[in-house]
């Protein structure tokens, strides 16, 4: 473990036009001078003469369907899932993250998308497995996996992310990785059914403001979700619960093919915008309820833990955050000249509306582009020109969506949450890169 805080001074917002930005990098990237790229510009090499004949132009590849199913390149097998040992007493009840630092576009391969159990993973056999939807219905009734692919057909584009993302940083710097700083978040395509439709072909009662959903896997995982109308075991209204509903689907399907068992095989639920947990893996039954279940999960884990000694419970919606993935820990740069600063915004309450990034730890900030497509709910990529001088520096984001929430810093997010709290760290993420191009984690105190 590393550990690094920084105290400075900071001034206000400093606002630039992108575009320009954008042309005068992409200038100096293509700057050429008697037919040599010019030092520092552009990582590459001037061609004196052709390229040698390379081994592989001289041998035959394997056939068609040697490998049935397609496998990563033997070059790529450094990216995969990694776990922390030290997090969890086992693997069984345990997580897993995603390689973010790896990864290019906004869709995570199924098979790096990050996992979270609480009795492991297991196989379902789909000929067997149902679905009962039953409580505050007019008709309860039974699903095979079959049944539910004959109704109508959605899908969407979502991010999915652990509420605990984030959580070992609560009280200072603890891991130099991107993949362990924020890899508790995956994004895919998802296909299934709409609660709406299942809703209808029960018949919901007017009087059901939640329903909860079982998984059937060994720790039975049981999370309240709110409908509108919904209130806590308190009577307390829960915020966005006339939204969170409207986009849920029981999905079948990520990224173009089934489930896989480390993801909720052969269904689960999928509850756009919301810490992960709700999104119920394996399901095997929906009760519709005019209350919260209150189960375990939702009062051992999954609640916040406040400066006064209380606790927030049902703080169900992933506020807006950010990261630069490049650079970052798990990419150091190799040189001064220009790069492109990368990284990914996302908001649980829509469309990332904009992203500013900071290259002197805060003290200006200048707009970065958004890369298409901006999703609502989704992954959102953003870049950033920058012509690095070899100094010593802070980089660092911040978004902002369509609600105009504002990704707060780090000392904000302590003053009211304090320091014992493990869900929702959303906050303003700091690399320090260092005069050889190494790339530190470190937290500003009073930023």
């Amino acid at each position: 473990m590393s550990e690094e805080k920084i105290t400075m001074p900071v001034s206000g917002d400093e606002q630039a036009v992108a575009s320009e930005a954008r042309r005068s990098f992409l200038r100096k990237s293509v700057a050429v001078a008697g037919g040599a790229v010019m030092a520092g510009t552009v990582a590459g090499r001037a061609a004196a003469e052709p390229l040698a004949i390379p081994p592989t132009n001289k041998m035959l590849g394997r056939g068609v369907v040697s490998v049935p199913y397609g496998m990563p390149s033997k070059f790529e097998a450094h990216v995969v899932r990694r776990n922390v040992e030290w997090l969890t007493p086992d693997t069984i009840a345990s997580i897993s993250f995603t390689p973010l630092q790896d990864l290019e576009g906004i869709i995570t391969p199924a098979g790096l998308h990050f996992e979270r159990y609480h009795g492991g993973a297991v196989d379902i056999d789909p000929a067997t497995h149902r679905l009962v939807v039953h409580g505050l219905v007019d008709k309860p009734m039974i699903f095979t996996v079959d049944d539910l692919k004959r109704m109508p057909q959605t899908s969407g584009v979502w991010f999915m992310e652990c509420p605990a993302n984030g959580a070992m940083e609560w009280r200072g710097v603890q891991m130099d990785s991107l993949q362990f700083t924020h890899g508790m978040i995956s994004c895919s395509e998802w296909v299934g059914v709409s609660l709406l439709d299942l809703m209808k072909a029960v018949g919901v009662k007017k009087d059901a403001t939640w329903f909860y959903g079982e998984g059937a896997d060994g720790s039975g995982l049981q999370r309240s979700i709110p409908l509108p109308g919904a209130k806590d075991q308190f009577g307390k209204p829960i915020p966005d619960a006339d939204k969170i509903y409207k986009d849920i689907i029981i999905a079948y399907a990520q990224n173009g093919e089934a489930l896989r068992p480390e993801n909720g095989y052969p269904i689960r639920i999928v509850v756009p915008g919301t810490e992960a947990n709700l999104s119920v893996k394996h399901l095997r039954r929906i009760k519709f309820t005019n209350k919260p279940l209150v189960t375990y999960q939702e009062t051992r884990h999954y609640t916040d833990g406040m400066p006064d000694g209380r606790f927030r419970q049902y703080t169900l919606i992933n506020e807006t955050n950010s990261v630069v993935t490049f650079p970052c820990p798990d990419k150091k740069l190799s040189g001064k000249g220009a790069y492109e600063i990368r990284g990914l915004a996302w908001s649980g309450r829509g469309k990332v509306k904009a992203v500013d990034v900071s290259v002197d730890g805060g003290k200006t900030w200048k707009e970065a582009k958004l890369v298409d497509p901006v999703l609502s709910k989704c992954l959102t990529r953003f870049i950033f020109p920058w012509e690095w001088d070899g100094k010593e520096t802070l980089v660092m984001s911040r978004a902002m969506d369509e609600t105009g929430y504002v990704q707060p810093t780090l000392r904000q997010l302590r003053e009211v949450r304090g320091t014992n709290s493990i869900y929702h760290k959303n906050s303003i993420q700091t690399w320090k890169i260092t005069a050889n191009g190494e790339v530190k984690n470190v937290q500003i105190e009073n930023l």
